[in-house]
């Protein structure tokens, strides 16, 4: 499964020191420069999460907010409010002051696949929000069913062309990146493989063990270790270059398959029109938290990379990814309600 991306044209870049982080009183600094007064003494962050307690993406948030509470000293609340495909949380932090103490976490559906996917949203992509730093690049494993009657990218096909519609992949929910990648995997190879969505990754990734489905996009800390423990077969990661806790698998682009190369990630962007200065001060803070040991392992560790890119970068790579994501939604020609 993992992002990510998720249209802006606004953006600055910033780093911090040590000694940066204990002015929380400083004076507002000059315009383009690292806003010194943020977080205020006494002052709490709200960062929403657009997913239920528990989740992976929620998990990283809380680990980062306790550490930013630990070099800061400031108060850094988690609020969940999954739904919508993350849009009720986006909605949230949209209508938020954009003053640094409303923060929203989220993947890279948020900004740069619902604006595709559906016909109306109840936020603007673009001038709703400010991106901050892209935390985490995040990827997805195309993974079999133990029992499945294939072992590689290619029986798949085989076995799919000569029993069309007699497969079934797994997303966990309409209009996820596992539900897109199944649409391209099936787009470029020719088959007919049936969706069937389920309501969260744990459903789906459930429903692929018990042998419901055959196949699923599973998120890699997830897929790596079903493998390890003989639940599932590896067929390739849909990245752009091969992961390194699977260094020996092949992408599925390696493997001939064009189009399944679009990197997940999760970042986290404020409201619409925050300060150039006072962006690169929360993206400052929030890095120097993500590239902690502790924080820097445990990403890894579930076969993820530490980013980083402040405003500027960020922005970018939301309004690259927005493209992409949006010429392959409408060669799918899947749209919601």
């Amino acid at each position: 499964m993992n992002h990510k991306s998720f249209s802006h044209l606004a953006g600055w870049g910033g780093a911090l020191s040590l000694s940066v982080l204990a002015c929380f009183g400083a004076a507002a600094a000059p315009a383009g420069q690292p806003d010194a007064s943020w977080p205020a003494a006494g002052k709490s962050i709200r960062m929403v999460v657009p997913f239920p307690a528990g989740s992976g993406s929620d998990s990283l948030a809380r680990m980062l907010a306790a550490k930013v509470t630990q070099q800061t000293g400031a108060s850094v609340i988690i609020d969940n409010k999954p739904g919508a495909g993350t849009m009720i949380g986006a909605q949230d932090v949209a209508r938020a002051k954009p003053d640094g103490y409303t923060l929203l976490y989220t993947i890279v559906v948020t900004h740069t696949q619902n604006p595709h996917l559906y016909k109306k949203l109840p936020y603007d992509p673009v001038k709703d929000f400010t991106p901050i730093l892209q935390a985490v690049r995040s990827a997805t494993v195309l993974v079999a069913a133990k029992e499945a009657p294939f072992s590689t990218t290619a029986e798949l096909i085989a076995y799919a062309k000569a029993h069309p519609g007699k497969l079934n992949y797994a997303s966990y929910s309409l209009g996820s990146t596992s539900h897109l990648n199944g649409e391209i995997l099936k787009m470029k190879t020719g088959t007919d493989i049936v969706h069937v969505p389920y309501k969260g990754t744990a459903d789906a990734s459930r429903a692929l063990l018990a042998g419901d489905v055959q196949v699923y996009f599973d998120g890699t800390a997830t897929a790596v270790e079903n493998a390890r423990a003989g639940k599932v077969k590896l067929l390739g990661p849909a990245t752009d270059r091969r992961l390194g806790v699977l260094p020996e698998l092949p992408t599925l682009e390696e493997q001939g398959i064009q189009g399944l190369n679009i990197v997940g990630w999760q970042g986290i962007f404020g409201p619409g029109d925050m300060p150039p200065e006072l962006a690169n001060r929360v993206a400052g803070v929030f890095r120097a938290a993500l590239e902690t040991p502790d924080i820097t392992q445990t990403i890894v560790s579930q076969g993820n990379e530490v980013s980083g890119a402040g405003p500027k970068e960020f922005a970018a790579i939301v309004q690259r990814d927005s493209a992409r994501w949006g010429d392959v939604i409408r060669r799918i020609g899947l749209v919601l309600e």
